[in-house]
């Protein structure tokens, strides 16, 4: 448990100031697109990205706001199977697929063994294939599954921040040695590492944030990742309001993301990418903010600096 301005930041704080979930389909998933992203080797694809409807992950981070679109009692079996095998018929034909479920794709619980490996025949001829998962549950049946699937496998990790003290204070469960042995592990067995990292997590102010960002990307890079996305922080779980009316946490502005997209994209250590994600939330200019979303979309393709947005409001 951590302390900070008079709040225990611990699972039954963090639980307490939910509201409700949004009572996805257990046979659907809640959410499926196609996008294009760049490659490691350099191509620019269509991925398609399924997120499963699955149980809630034990894991209550203090940002998360994925438990929304969860269910409470375990999935009939094969539901997850389904959802897939639902969501590729229509999505048409695409090489790359990432499989999202709210939660670790290697916690058993979430996932069960003879559900993973259905899953893995579905997506055989893919080339490539993405999951997330916590650190904790990264293990021998990573390469197993990776094994079954036939495809390149890439695991996306929630590194958050580089900055021990915050780590701990968003009830990750995870210590920075922890993220580093299990790209290593992931590493050794021929495994690509995707970090998330977080621009201004609750307790830092901008320039703090910014500082941490660009530090967080230097870690992921250094311990071997190949990839990392940057997720500016948002509201909407009840914590995260909770802590915003006491002055712990602030929405980052665009250009704070600008700023990090550039430094990440200028170290040439591996790609990094912007999440765009409604990202009108955090533009304080309707002049600008379509241009400068195209912007970052296209430095997330070219994976370069392009030009600038000059706007009065700079």
């Amino acid at each position: 448990m951590s302390k900070i301005a008079g709040f225990d930041i611990n699972d039954e704080w963090i639980l307490s100031c939910r509201g409700r979930k949004n009572n996805p389909d257990p046979l659907r998933p809640y959410a499926w697109l196609v996008e294009k992203e760049r490659t490691p080797a350099g191509t620019i694809e269509e991925v398609l990205t399924v997120f499963l409807t699955n149980r809630e992950c034990p894991f209550h981070c203090l940002m998360c706001d994925l438990w929304k679109n969860t269910v409470d009692e375990p999935l009939p079996d094969g539901a997850l199977a389904g959802q897939l095998e639902w969501a590729l018929t229509n999505a048409g034909t695409v090489k790359h697929i990432k499989l999202y479920n709210s939660g670790s794709f290697f916690d058993k619980r979430a996932v069960p063994v003879r559900e993973r490996e259905a899953i893995a025949s579905i997506v055989k001829g893919f080339e490539t294939v993405i999951v997330e998962c916590h650190p904790f549950f990264i293990n021998d049946e990573c390469p197993d599954f990776r094994d079954k699937t036939g495809a390149d496998l890439q695991v996306a990790m929630g590194l958050e921040c580089a900055n021990p003290r915050i780590l701990s204070l968003l009830n990750k469960r995870m210590t920075l040695g922890d993220f580093a042995d299990r790209t290593e592990f992931l590493l050794d067995n021929d495994i690509f590492t995707r970090a998330f990292i977080l621009l201004r997590p609750p307790f830092l102010e901008e320039e703090e944030a910014i500082f941490w960002s660009k530090r967080s990307i230097d870690f992921a890079f250094d311990t071997g990742c190949e990839c990392c996305t940057i997720i500016p922080v948002r509201g909407g779980n009840g914590s995260m309001e909770k802590l915003q009316e006491n002055g712990l946490f602030g929405l980052p502005s665009l250009t704070s993301l600008e700023r990090v997209l550039e430094y990440g994209i200028e170290k040439q250590a591996g790609r990094v990418f912007a999440d765009t994600w409604d990202l009108e939330l955090f533009s304080k200019c309707n002049k600008c903010y379509k241009s400068r979303l195209e912007r970052i979309t296209e430095m997330n393709l070219q994976q370069r600096i392009i030009w600038d947005i000059e706007c009065d409001c700079r």
